[in-house]
């Protein structure tokens, strides 16, 4: 069975138009290759997915050489906002981008809400694991050039 991106993307696009100062997301293989996006118009969501991956491997390996045991989410805190990754299962990465102002706790709270749909919907019962190698794409907006 092929990965249901068409529902993915509706995760997706329900998640940040219903999460208060959310202005995007991204789900990505751990190949960094997008899934499913819903970022602002200005960002490059190959480029996005490549370093989010990239990111989250690599803080998984500091959490384990600094010894504190399973990473569930990096923040990447800035003057404009931040952006939290975290894991959605071993096939895939969730990006969110947020504002200053969002609350943090209850932005924790929809993003778990988030991963467990998105995991129900990447690892539906009886369907077999994705293989992230097949570069299987969906967008909620087009792709630019």
């Amino acid at each position: 069975m092929a990965i249901n991106t068409e529902r993915l993307g509706l995760i997706l696009q329900n998640f940040v138009s219903a999460t208060a100062d959310v202005q995007g997301a991204a789900l990505v293989t751990p190949d960094g290759l997008p899934l499913v996006s819903n970022l602002p118009g200005a960002m490059d969501e190959e480029r996005v997915s490549a370093m989010s991956a990239a990111m989250l491997s690599l803080g998984e390996r500091i959490g384990k050489e600094l010894a504190r045991g399973t990473i569930d989410r990096l923040y990447v805190e800035g003057d404009d906002g931040f952006s939290i990754l975290t894991s959605c299962g071993q096939d895939a990465v969730f990006l969110v981008l947020a504002g200053k102002t969002a609350k943090q706790g209850v932005l924790m709270l929809e993003i778990k809400r988030a991963v467990s749909d998105l995991k129900s919907t990447l690892f539906s019962v009886g369907q077999p694991r994705p293989d992230s190698s097949l570069g299987m794409m969906s967008r909620v907006r087009p792709a630019r050039a």
